[in-house]
């Protein structure tokens, strides 16, 4: 029993992307590693709205090249974070979803229709 527990945890776990940046792999310890780590921590317990927005919040402080950056740091795509800095210009609206109607997976069961 504890076992099914343990594994069901490690489930849900996010993993935390380790940053690929040139001075992260130069300095593992350093201070700049350690900011990458603790914003990936962030970044993964985040939902994909969230994710998103945070890191195009980032890109945008950055500056030029910042898309590529935070691309490289979070290991997000590119377009998600171009994404993130376009949907920061755009008025907020809450609907309650993360995600577009229809987005998503499939529904595993389809339901069928009167027979």
């Amino acid at each position: 029993m504890a076992k099914k527990k343990r594994l069901a945890s490690k489930k849900r776990r996010q993993l935390v992307h380790a940053c690929e940046c040139p001075r992260c792999r130069q300095h593992p310890k350093g201070q700049v590693a350690r900011e990458h780590r603790a914003l990936n921590r962030l970044i993964a317990a985040s939902d994909e709205r969230t994710r998103r927005l945070l890191a195009g919040f980032l890109a945008r402080q950055h500056g030029k090249g910042g898309i590529t950056l935070l691309a490289r740091i979070t290991g997000l795509d590119r377009n998600t974070v171009a994404r993130g800095r376009r949907e920061l210009r755009q008025p907020f609206r809450s609907s309650g979803r993360i995600r577009q109607p229809g987005a998503g997976g499939q529904p595993v069961e389809k339901k069928v229709l009167g027979s």
